[in-house]
């Protein structure tokens, strides 16, 4: 197309030229020159264009490829090429970022895979896996290369494939039997369908649980019953001893009548610790039913006597729950707000309000404030004389069993402490 373009001046130039008088050497002289400049600027039009178009080829087709290294020279924003050529080496600038993070996303991801301690397996359409990390290895003990390929009932996994998204199922892996936390999803890779299991061993972690629950239990009981054995035992004792003697005492039967008061008294604090475990060990299932909050809140804080309890009325609100248990609840809330605040001569208040979703009821008090946060929904663990530390251990096995949450925290805005129970609207 260059040269078609020069044709028309070409042609009328040697037609000019060669009718006219010049010499025929002349003429041939600039015949030349006319085809020469002609043909030189053509092909310079032609590699102007070709070469940069070329250059574009070539990068675009090393990006098609995955090789983002290609770079073109002399790119300049003066001409739609160069500006095309600039862009081009902007984009594979990009490109090579990009996959580069792509790497080591990708590496990381293969890296915490094979570091986490739960099993995790993915499964193509056809129900054969595809993707497996050294736990699932461990789990059905074979190595990864020999797993890859197999169908999930060879491998034992298809009922924890045809499981719920979400459940806990008992699996027996290597004729070990235990409780799985069954999670599976579904992905896509290639345009094709994947499932991926995931299998968390709950048995360890209950066993610890469980083992951990068992000590404390047996550290406060042990607490508790020596600390009423001791007495009796002493008591037990010294009567013995004063029975024993010969002559007797003159104030044998005071003493008598002391001992055996202490021994009772004992035998009843502990038959009263016992009775008190016995209920928080028995808390029915709530059956619910339609609670005011505002009456509810109103009615719990005109029990309490030994202190006037304020009221922050909030919007009107009824929720779906135990109205027995949550007086429960709120009394042994409440009680302790006062217990606190008889010590400093300070105030309580209680009141409630709505968010989305949720209600939240608190009861604040002008007390001293806890200094230990950790231990006070510990059963059995008290700080005030007399306590049986089962009233905050039973009011959160309440808020938990209405859905909700309970928790007791400092005041930051003045001495004392905050208790918070928010409960599904």
């Amino acid at each position: 197309m260059a040269l078609i373009a020069g044709v028309p001046g070409v042609v009328v130039a040697m037609i000019l030229l060669w009718t006219g008088d010049l010499q025929p050497k002349v003429q041939w002289t600039l015949s030349l020159l006319i085809l020469s400049v002609w043909l030189g600027f053509a092909f310079a039009v032609r590699e102007r264009f070709i070469r940069p178009l070329q250059t574009l080829s070539n990068m675009l087709a090393g990006m098609r490829e995955g090789d983002y290294s290609l770079r073109a020279r002399d790119a300049s924003v003066d001409d739609a090429l160069g500006l095309a050529m600039l862009e081009t080496n902007i984009l594979g600038e990009t490109l090579r970022e990009q996959r580069l993070g792509a790497l080591e996303a990708t590496a990381l991801l293969q890296r915490v895979m094979q570091e986490i301690d739960v099993a995790v397996f993915a499964f193509d359409d056809d129900g054969r896996l595809r993707l497996v990390n050294r736990a699932g290895s461990q789990l059905l003990g074979q190595p990864m290369e020999r797993l890859i390929g197999r169908d999930a009932a060879s491998l034992g996994l298809a009922s924890s494939l045809e499981a719920p998204a979400h459940a806990t199922l008992d699996l027996t892996f290597r004729g070990r039997l235990g409780r799985w936390d069954v999670r599976r999803t579904s992905f896509r890779q290639g345009g094709l369908p994947h499932q991926l299991l995931v299998l968390t061993d709950l048995s360890r972690a209950l066993r610890q649980e469980e083992r951990q629950a068992w000590r404390r239990l047996i550290r406060v009981l042990s607490h508790e019953i020596n600390n009423s054995l001791a007495p009796i035992k002493s008591s037990a004792e010294s009567l013995l001893s004063l029975i024993g003697r010969d002559p007797r005492p003159s104030d044998l039967d005071e003493d008598l009548e002391q001992g055996l008061s202490v021994i009772a008294g004992r035998s009843e604090a502990l038959r009263r610790f016992m009775g008190s475990y016995a209920d928080f060990a028995r808390l029915p299932p709530p059956t619910p039913g339609p609670v005011d909050v505002g009456v509810w809140v109103r009615r719990i804080a005109g029990l309490e006597t030994r202190l006037p309890v304020g009221v922050h009325e909030g919007p009107e609100t009824v929720v779906q729950a135990d109205g027995d248990q949550l007086d429960q609840l709120l009394i042994n809330l409440v009680r302790n707000a006062v217990d606190a605040a008889l010590e400093t001569s300070g105030a309580v208040e209680v009141g409630w309000q709505a968010g989305t979703g949720r209600v939240e009821v608190w009861v604040r008090d002008e007390g001293l404030g806890l200094s230990d946060t950790t231990n006070i929904f510990v059963p059995f663990f008290t700080t005030r004389p007399g306590g049986s530390g089962i009233g905050l251990v039973l009011s959160r096995q309440i808020a938990e069993a209405h859905g909700g949450t309970l928790d007791l925290r400092n005041r930051t805005d003045r001495k004392g402490c905050v208790a918070t129970l928010r409960l599904p609207a």
